[in-house]
């Protein structure tokens, strides 16, 4: 399947690509490079898309490692690589039929809504400078994913921005962007006002050390 055949597909329906991938899994799954292989590994939003579904559905385990092929991939984004390299050991992971099932049932009943609206326009958002500048959001982004908290926020970027680069639509990459931005200045917030906090602890227990000392010490 040419990339070209890919994005037609994926302009009429990405959750058509991602039933059939639900249909060619047995019941021992894929691999991951199994699926790479049906979607066509040129197609760099895709591949992002269907690696930041599963962060979006409840209750399905293991979601964090997808953050890592998402950051390589929109590394590679960011740098302006013509086809996406992921690491033979990702490559060969099995992917369980539940997980392919649930995130294809997933997209069919809460991202439906994008084949009505995504369609291309401002491309100059979703191509070349701007396609750029949203791999370097996803990166950021994708980091954010790892950690120990609710990786649905930024997920819901991820799936914002990889629809706007495979439809051309700047507005999706905009939406996402914003998300993903908002998000971002969020954990800086608080980040920054727990170091400070710390940092105003560890000033007040060294002012009164002595104090402490003569009271604990008798």
């Amino acid at each position: 399947m040419s990339a070209d055949t890919v994005h037609d597909e994926l302009s009429h329906s990405f959750i058509r690509v991602l039933q059939k991938i639900d249909g060619a899994a047995g019941e021992e799954g894929l691999t991951v490079s199994q699926i790479v292989d049906q979607l066509d590994e040129r197609a760099f939003g895709l591949l992002i898309l269907l690696f930041a579904l599963p962060c979006l559905v409840p209750g399905l385990p293991g979601a964090q490692i997808i953050a890592i092929p998402i950051f390589l991939l929109s590394v590679q984004v960011l740098i302006g690589r013509s086809e996406p390299w992921l690491p033979g050991w990702f490559m060969r992971m099995p992917v369980k039929k539940s997980w392919i099932s649930s995130i294809a049932g997933f997209a069919e009943k809460r991202l439906r809504w994008t084949e009505t609206f995504a369609r291309p326009r401002l491309r100059f958002f979703a191509a070349g400078l701007g396609e750029r500048i949203a791999g370097l959001i996803m990166a950021l982004a994708s980091v954010t994913v790892m950690l120990p908290i609710t990786n649905t926020i930024p997920s819901v970027a991820l799936t914002l921005l990889s629809v706007g680069l495979i439809q051309r639509d700047g507005v999706f990459v905009v939406l996402g962007g914003a998300v993903a931005l908002a998000w971002l200045s969020l954990l800086t917030i608080l980040v920054t006002g727990l170091i400070m906090g710390a940092g105003f602890a560890v000033d007040l227990l060294s002012q009164h050390a002595p104090w402490l000392a003569g009271l604990f010490g008798g």
